[in-house]
């Protein structure tokens, strides 16, 4: 006999025990077709144990609902055929989605260890660089550019890696960044719960992201918010942005003028209402 989280593991039902509690809990697994009770109900090796397919499982954590809706919003950006960065990658949401979409290569960075799932470890379509800044990552350390950039990171503002980004981006490439406000206003500008709840403040934080990356040389191509809430409920946004270049997809969506200045741009394309709640 074995524990039921165990089994799943062992089967390939589930990602980690983690995953196979919250299964359980939402009620996804049966066993000998009666809903199963805990993580801890024991189970033989034989016993029959079914999981039931869910839309909010697609990914192998929340964070890739949050990539799949910038993609969605951004169609042109199209990460099928391209080889991809995924610049945080942590256990692999970003990475996931771009697989799903048909990327041809995803290089995923972190610099953390041990944290990216092994289905996604084992894939011969990743490359993994575990313990490597990317404040101090090159193109040379991840075997070259990349035609398409997706960043998840937390701890840090985006402003300061920007331009490590743009040079891991090959000429027109696309960057999909999620501006996270609550790392980028500082701690004096954080509420005690650590949700930034001025949109005035969220505004500036994309902002700054926005100014840096024109510093960089970069195309601010279009804004969305996230269909799901970060750390504490806070709001989150993606900016897409192209490194010039004959064939930028970026001059597809709704680039800034070089005279433009960043603060107006945002401000135009600020999104006005939350879009529909996202599965969580």
């Amino acid at each position: 006999m074995a524990r039921l989280d165990l089994e799943l593991v062992h089967r390939g039902l589930a990602r980690s025990r983690t995953h196979a509690a919250k299964l359980i809990a939402s009620g996804a697994v049966r066993v000998a077709d009666a809903p199963a009770a805990r993580p801890s109900q024991p189970v033989d090796e034989h016993a029959d144990i079914s999981v039931a397919a869910s839309e909010h499982d697609r990914y192998v954590s929340r964070a890739g609902h949050k990539l799949a809706g910038a993609l969605a919003a951004f169609p042109r950006i199209g990460p099928a055929g391209r080889r991809c960065l995924d610049a945080g990658a942590s256990t692999g949401g970003f990475t996931d989605v771009l697989l799903q979409a048909g990327a041809a290569e995803v290089v995923a960075v972190d610099v953390g260890h041990g944290q990216l799932v092994d289905a996604l470890r084992h894939d011969p379509r990743v490359r993994v660089h575990e313990g490597l800044n990317v404040r101090d990552m090159g193109p040379d350390q991840i075997g070259g550019p990349a035609a398409l950039t997706v960043a998840d990171l937390s701890f840090i503002s985006l402003t300061l890696v920007v331009g490590a980004l743009a040079a891991c981006t090959e000429a027109g490439g696309d960057l999909l960044l999620m501006v996270k406000p609550q790392f980028e206003v500082g701690r004096e500008r954080l509420a005690r719960t650590g949700v930034v709840s001025s949109d005035g403040e969220r505004r500036r934080a994309v902002t700054a992201v926005a100014e840096a990356a024109a510093r960089e040389g970069l195309a601010l191509c279009g804004l969305v918010l996230s269909p799901l809430p970060g750390q504490d409920g806070n709001r989150e946004y993606f900016l897409w942005l192209a490194r010039p270049g004959d064939h930028a997809a970026g001059s597809a969506g709704h680039p800034a003028s070089p005279e433009e200045d960043p603060a107006q741009w945002v401000a135009a394309h600020w999104p006005a209402t939350d879009p529909q709640e996202a599965p969580a």
